[in-house]
Formats: C-alpha cells, structure tokens, sequence
C-alpha cells in the first residue's frame, strides 16, 4: 500500500513509500528523488481532452508524471514548486475542489476531474462561475500551499469569507459564492458589477470566496500573485 508522508518542518518533501505494483501521479516536475526499483513516466491524465481542460482551468501542466514500483519496493521524494505546507487529503466518503495550482500527488485509485461553473453569475452578480478541479474516486490526495496551511471547519449557519487567493481547498458538500466584494457594493451608490469592482479597489481585496453549509476549507498563509507582484517590482 502506497504511504505518504510529510517529511521536514520547513517547506517540506512529500515522502512516498511505495509496495510492488503500486502506482502514482503527480504534477509534472515534482519528482525529486527515486529508487531503482521505481519507474517514471509522463502521460496525459484521462486523455488529450481532460489533460486541456486540467490545462486550461487549474494551470495543471499538459503532462503529469506516472510513479510505479515495477521492478520492487521503492520510495521516492516530491517538492511543490511554491516554498510551503503540505496536506494529505483522505478522499472517497468525501471528495474536495482545489484552487489553481494546489495539487501535487494522488494515489492511482483517485481522479482529477474539470468541474464547469456558470460564468454569468460571477461576471454580472455576485457569485457565480469559473473551472475549478474536483477530486473523485478513493484514496489520497496531496495538495499545497503557499506558507503555512490551516483547516477551517465550517458550521451551519456561519457564513465564512476568504480571499481567493489563500485557498487551497474545499469540501465538495459546502456551498460558495464567488465575488469581488467581501460585502455590500459601495462607490457612491454605484451598483452591479462596477459598484464591485470599485469596492474590490478601495477595499484593496481582490476575488473572495463566501463558503455555507458544513464542511472543511484548507487556506494557505500566502498569497502567491501579490508575492509574484512584489518580487516583479
């Protein structure tokens, strides 16, 4: 049985101890570290069709690399790119959507599958639509984040908001509302989509997330594009 472990305090490795016949996927380039008896290969996930679509919606790349213990034993060693924590996600009894660029490894008995939102709702009100990866079948599931990660437990009838951007992922069971305003539209009774924008400015918060019902979020410390940005200054 595949095992993974977080291995290391600071930014650290993902662990993997794999049994004879065991497989393995991960994000491209994640591969570190492998013993002898394991072989790597890079394979479009469900086809030309899904590996776009994970493309386009997530920032997945194209390929993703296969790990199988072929010849024995064997263990190996994967790195996120982002310096940050890891989780090991249970799947199966419950399953999880994952933000742009949180996935890292699963075990073979899992899949990443390309959710579609109405795209309307979040161009013209306050919630609505983007692509977003949902988890399916059973297993684990590794993601990542950037800095630090905390689980939220959200409860029924308590309304939590959370920058997009600090989102790693979320309980496929919880409603969300995607908004670029963490409240009422303001800018001189301006309303709509332009009384958004002007609040998202002024408010200096960008897209949120409004999540309801009963179930896990896991956020990160960091928020990646405004470090991005920082560094391109």
């Amino acid at each position: 049985m595949t095992v993974f472990t977080s291995t290391g305090e600071v930014d650290p490795f993902l662990h993997v101890a794999l049994t004879k016949g065991d497989k393995i996927y991960c994000e491209s380039d994640a591969m570190v570290m492998m013993e002898t008896a394991l072989d790597l290969k890079g394979r479009m996930n469900g086809g030309i069709g899904s590996a776009l679509m994970r493309r386009f919606a997530n920032g997945e790349s194209f390929f993703q690399q296969h790990i199988e213990a072929v010849r024995g034993d064997g263990d190996c060693l994967l790195s996120p790119v982002l310096p940050g924590a890891l989780e090991i996600i249970d799947v199966g009894k419950r399953q999880y959507l994952l933000n742009d660029g949180a996935f890292l490894a699963a075990t073979s008995g899992t899949e990443m599958k390309v959710r579609t939102q109405n795209i309307g709702n979040a161009l013209f009100a306050q919630s609505g639509g983007f692509f977003v990866m949902e988890t399916s079948g059973a297993g684990q599931v590794v993601v990542s984040g950037f800095g630090s990660i905390f689980e939220l437990e959200v409860a029924s009838g308590k309304d939590v908001i959370i920058d997009n951007s600090h989102v790693v992922c979320w309980d496929s069971t919880l409603h969300y509302e995607i908004s670029v305003t963490t409240g009422t539209a303001s800018g001189g009774g301006i309303g709509g989509m332009l009384g958004n924008l002007v609040n998202s400015t002024t408010s200096g918060e960008g897209i949120v997330l409004r999540f309801s019902g009963s179930g896990k979020v896991f956020v990160c410390s960091r928020n990646r594009k405004a470090f991005a940005g920082l560094m391109q200054k």
